[in-house]
């Protein structure tokens, strides 16, 4: 299972893991539109319950240009993961170049409501290459 994702980090025994695709059918490259989805898999492999309470992205598109995005939870959730347990999410980013990159972190609250900063692995956004 772990070679399907290609971009993995580990925090405090926390793993983030990433595959991303291009998506054709969602880009409009002749508009200047491409489209990735990314699926993430977070493994709980520390010792305690830990809830993702907030995400931070850094979104690099080709032109060097940076977006900070920053919200509650993932896709509407704020999963709890007990030890051993894992949580899958799917979602998606628009760049208006064919290519980029994404990474970022999650704060986590362990049990005792302290915080936990856990890093999301850097991943390249990238278009195949089209004749025109």
């Amino acid at each position: 299972m772990k070679e399907l994702f290609q971009h993995a980090a580990i925090t405090d025994g926390i793993t983030v893991r990433v595959a991303v695709n291009f998506l054709p059918e969602q880009s409009r490259p002749e508009a200047g539109k491409w489209f990735w989805v990314y699926h993430i898999r977070i493994e709980n492999g520390s010792h305690e319950r830990v809830q993702l309470m907030t995400r931070h992205w850094r979104i690099t598109d080709g032109a060097g240009m940076v977006s900070h995005v920053d919200g509650d939870g993932v896709v509407g959730e704020k999963p709890v993961l007990m030890p051993g347990q894992s949580h899958d999410y799917v979602s998606g980013c628009p760049l208006d170049t064919p290519h980029g990159s994404m990474e970022g972190f999650y704060t986590f609250h362990a049990e005792d409501g302290s915080p936990l900063e856990v890093r999301i692995p850097f991943f390249p956004l990238a278009a195949p290459a089209t004749a025109n």
